[in-house]
């Protein structure tokens, strides 16, 4: 079929808005490598750094060997199982700039589930899990919520509950996976080394770096203009009935609302904080941020921005009490990713439930063509909406659960999971990568790998 050139112009300036979002994406890694290097302490730098590269690295092979055909190949609601290793890329439904732009998406899942078990496991644990989450676990479930062939998915010829789920950009798909996997990791796992004293109470264990947080923060706001908005995936798509609306009208909608969600979860975090603790807490307020927007993400297009004030002032409580929770119970989590992308991003979930707005659900999912969908619960929407969306935080729970859990275990009990204790006091850099982070490092009496090696030496 011949194309003609005003749709050539309009392939070209689709493809260009998705690979340009796929590049934002990919920078929310840079930005999680920031924010983990921080977080931890100085002897375990160099290892969250590489494992970051590691996520990135490992995921490119497994999803495109594995991970794309289980997401979008179209044979049945459950798993692809066609176009593995890209094959018949480009087609009439997905091109290379699509692949690109999903592939950003499946490494950011493994990054945050390494969050959870840093600064205690082996090396080539990570290699393992990152294979396996990216390949597997993540696609699958990105197959049920967005392939239009998925069985929750709200572009699906049969729509479950006459709604489907809406998680536009991946609060439950993305942040709730990742953060799934990184609970049962680190209940597997165990506390770090000292993390509570003999009588079950917290011992602080502060991040080294403030300044790498800060920064890593604003990569991740940067990047979530391309993680929102971006995944509309066309922007030249106008609206019926309007002059001037059309998908370009919903992508600026969609970064207003992100950026709401995100500053005022940031803004209740810092004043909350203050009244908990006693000081104001720049690492804490970054993280309050971040939550924020994992909360909005499934709702970003679909709301008013008045309600992702809502969303964000929620999402700042929900993880607030989930980190005190975790401390009653003994639950390590370095980078809080399991309360934070776990548990925001049920709540991004359920917000998108009760708020979603008729016409802007039509608009997204519609492309504005009139028709009767299920909308926001508490807008007069009825249950459709919030029924799928509940049984979406209900599947993932449960096939991460039985997929990541006893893998973990698996990794735990061929002792292949957790390092010695004798190299988690001595830290990770030197006891598994040669070197520390930093030239002057000051934090052990091991200042090279040798002296390191030497030291393994007279303890035996």
């Amino acid at each position: 079929m011949e194309v003609s050139w005003e749709q050539s112009v309009t392939y070209s300036i689709n493809t260009i808005y998705l690979l340009f979002s796929a590049y934002l994406v990919f920078v929310m890694q840079l930005g999680f490598a920031m924010i983990c290097a921080g977080s931890v302490r100085a002897k375990n730098a160099m290892n969250i750094m590489l494992t970051n590269v590691v996520d990135a690295v490992v995921g490119s092979i497994s999803f495109y060997l594995f991970g794309f055909a289980f997401a979008y190949g179209n044979s049945n609601p459950f798993i692809g199982t066609n176009l593995f290793a890209l094959a018949n890329i480009p087609n009439e439904n997905y091109d290379y700039g699509f692949f690109l732009y999903q592939w950003a998406f499946a490494i950011a899942v493994a990054g945050i589930t390494s969050g959870s078990i840093a600064e205690r496991t082996q090396f080539s644990a990570y290699l393992v899990f990152s294979f396996f989450l990216t390949g597997f676990v993540y696609p699958i479930v990105a197959h049920w919520v967005w392939s239009s062939s998925g069985w929750l998915s709200p572009n699906a010829s049969h729509l479950f509950l006459g709604s489907g789920a809406i998680d536009f950009a991946g609060s439950g798909v993305v942040h709730l996976v990742g953060g799934i996997a990184g609970l049962w990791g680190s209940i597997i796992e165990g506390p770090r080394v000292g993390r509570f004293d003999a009588y079950g109470k917290p011992v602080p264990f502060r991040g080294h770096n403030a300044s790498l947080v800060v920064l890593g923060t604003f990569l991740l706001w940067f990047g979530w203009f391309g993680f929102n908005p971006g995944s509309f995936d066309k922007i030249l798509v106008a609206y019926p009935n309007t002059s001037d609306e059309g998908n370009w009208t919903s992508v600026g909608r969609t970064a207003v609302t992100t950026t709401l969600a995100g500053s005022t979860a940031g803004i209740v975090t810092l004043f909350s904080r203050r009244l908990l603790i006693g000081h104001w807490d720049a690492m804490d307020v970054c993280n309050g941020l971040i939550g924020g927007f994992v909360a909005i993400t499934s709702g970003c297009s679909v709301v008013e921005p008045w309600a992702a004030i809502i969303c964000g002032f929620v999402s700042a409580w929900v993880l607030i009490g989930l980190n005190i929770l975790a401390l009653k119970l003994n639950y390590d989590d370095p980078l809080e990713a399991a309360q934070l992308h776990g548990g925001c991003g049920i709540w991004g979930l359920l917000f998108t439930g009760l708020f979603a707005k008729e016409g802007f659900v039509v608009q997204t999912y519609n492309a504005g063509v009139a028709v009767k969908r299920p909308y926001g619960l508490l807008l007069g929407g009825g249950w459709g909406l919030i029924g799928a969306q509940v049984v979406e935080i209900l599947v993932i729970f449960g096939f991460v659960s039985i997929t990541m859990g006893p893998m973990f275990y698996a990794l735990h009990k061929l002792k292949l999971l957790r390092i010695p204790v004798a190299d988690e006091l001595a830290g990770l850099d030197i006891s598994s990568h040669g070197g520390y982070a930093y030239a002057h490092h000051e934090e052990n009496h091991a200042r090279s790998y040798g002296d390191y090696m030497r030291m393994q030496d007279n303890q035996s």
